[in-house]
């Protein structure tokens, strides 16, 4: 049986993640045929998920709800848009910084029905530019919403070592 991960392990591996899974240019036919291949990754396998693709504008690239998805899952990725914009960092990267210095949303004034403290949110990076738009997931547990992003993005960027957590690992 794996060692359980520390708060910090699982720091560093989405750090990696973000340092890793970044773009050399990112277009919006760019977010299109990301979305296109993140929403054919859902069908295979039959997760009934809502995924979104956004400028750091707010400007809403690409969407698609699968069945079963609601307004509710849009409710969650406005909030985890709010949170990679504001912190520039992976929805769950930003949960793993406050579990590790033990401080809520609300110490951060960081309103929990604008912003959401969970996994699902991760920021578009462009080398030499930064982070030009986000990526969303909703449907899933927050851990698995990360995961997916991670698993579709490694695929599509041709990047076979990118470390990865589970579900177990995020307390």
């Amino acid at each position: 049986m794996e060692k359980e991960k520390t708060v910090e392990e699982i720091r560093r591996i989405l750090d990696m993640q973000e340092e890793i899974l970044q773009f050399s240019h990112f277009t919006n036919e760019d977010a299109t045929a990301l979305g296109n291949f993140m929403l054919q990754e859902a069908v295979k396998k039959d997760l009934n998920i809502a995924i979104s693709i956004r400028r750091t504008n707010g400007l809403v690239v690409y969407q698609a709800l699968r069945e079963g998805t609601n307004l509710d899952n849009i409710a969650w990725m406005n909030r985890k848009f709010n949170t990679v914009l504001r912190t520039e960092v992976s929805s769950l990267s930003w949960f793993m910084r406050l579990k590790e210095n033990d401080q809520t949303m609300a110490d951060k004034f960081m309103d929990e029905n604008v912003y959401a403290c969970c996994g699902g949110g991760f920021p578009v990076r462009v080398e030499e530019a930064g982070v030009v738009g986000i990526i969303l997931v909703s449907g899933l547990n927050h851990v698995q919403d990360h995961d997916f992003i991670v698993k579709s993005l490694s695929k599509y960027l041709h990047m076979d070592e990118v470390p990865r957590i589970s579900r177990s690992d995020v307390q």
